[in-house]
């Protein structure tokens, strides 16, 4: 199958094209994105509203742009698959509609994916992709969490955020600094420059058993820490570059805490790492020191898949829809929130048309 893959959960506009008759990354024929940053970093995170409009415009001019570096036709494709959710929801019925919209036209079938799956599966699209079963990391907006993956839908949540998600946690950190949107890069690039030794922030939850995740207080500490160097008039920029670094590292060490106590508690050797929160190289450089105590192997999607993207979407799309899945005629999906291990197992997964 050749499938269209649509991605419009948030503030980027993705679309892919992917082909079952080959392996793994081979198959991804094209794919482009649009980011909405710039659009966004003037309000300092993401207007739903704007979002919506934008992929609105931009959706359809994705997809002529990925047909045409396919050197393929809309008659080509055999199939279409579309972010059905987490996200906002504004956002994800621009994707449904336009997917149901076409697929309608071409009389070939359309099914809502879940985008935290395809985070967690974009590493199948590189050289080396992981073997099944694995422990996957899954950081990216408004989601930290923990899964043990057996096979394509197949999934044990482990655990998960209580309240903000470390990547929610960059940005807040961020504007405290007064940095821009989207914080996680620009808190690294400061924190780069910080004195690991200033400050030592708390790593939450990993004084007790679980693998649940908290970074609401890890937030609160951070801004009692600037307040506190303001009052003193003492917040100059290397203050501000060793804070950065000081939460950073304790977003990191959390993180890579809890990745060990999944590693013990599952026995297994393999960990996929997916989200942007990811692309975070203080955190992966720990993630790798907790794989080679253990004789366990790290994997991650390339750098510009770690972020949104149509390729991962399109990558999911095609395992589902070559075993069957469909959305039923004029049912379109928009979940804004959806829980991963609520989804069914391709193989005993009956199509909605049935």
């Amino acid at each position: 199958m050749r499938v269209l893959g649509i991605e419009t959960s948030c503030d980027e506009t993705g679309v892919a094209i992917y082909d079952t008759a080959y392996p793994g990354g081979d198959g991804l024929l094209a794919d482009a994105l649009y980011s909405q940053i710039a659009m966004h970093a003037e309000y300092g995170g993401v207007v739903p509203e704007l979002a919506s409009r934008d992929h609105t415009r931009k959706l359809l001019p994705l997809v002529e742009q990925v047909l045409r570096e396919a050197h393929l036709t809309r008659q080509d494709l055999d199939g279409i698959a579309y972010t059905a959710g987490p996200g906002l929801v504004g956002a994800l019925m621009v994707g449904a509609a336009t997917a149901h919209g076409m697929a309608r036209a071409l009389d070939i079938p359309v099914l809502g994916v879940h985008h935290m799956e395809g985070h967690l599966l974009a590493p199948m699209l590189e050289n080396e992709p992981p073997e099944f079963p694995f422990v996957a990391l899954l950081v990216s907006g408004g989601h930290t969490q923990l899964v043990a993956v057996e096979g394509v839908g197949r999934y044990q949540l482990l655990g998960e955020s209580v309240d903000d998600a470390a990547g929610e946690a960059f940005d807040k950190a961020a504007k405290m600094l007064g940095l821009s949107y989207p914080g996680g890069p620009h808190v690294a690039r400061l924190a780069e420059q910080g004195d690991p030794k200033r400050f030592r922030f708390p790593r939450p939850m990993t004084d007790r058993p679980g693998l649940d995740f908290s970074f609401s207080g890890l937030k609160t500490h951070t801004l009692t820490a600037i307040r506190e160097l303001e009052a003193s008039d003492v917040l100059d920029e290397q203050a501000r570059a060793d804070v950065a670094r000081a939460f950073e590292e304790a977003v990191v060490d959390t993180l890579a805490i809890k990745c060990r106590r999944a590693l013990d508690q599952t026995g297994l050797k393999r960990i996929v790492m997916a989200g942007g929160v990811s692309a975070n190289t203080r955190l992966r450089e720990r993630l790798a020191v907790e794989c080679e105590k253990r004789k366990a192997r790290a994997y991650y999607p390339r750098g510009r898949f770690c972020t949104d993207n149509g390729a991962m979407m399109a990558y999911v799309g095609a395992q589902r829809l070559a075993a069957g899945e469909r959305d039923a005629t004029g049912q379109m999906q928009a979940t804004p929130r959806w829980p991963l291990d609520q989804l069914s197992t391709p193989d005993t997964a009956l199509s909605a048309d049935v």
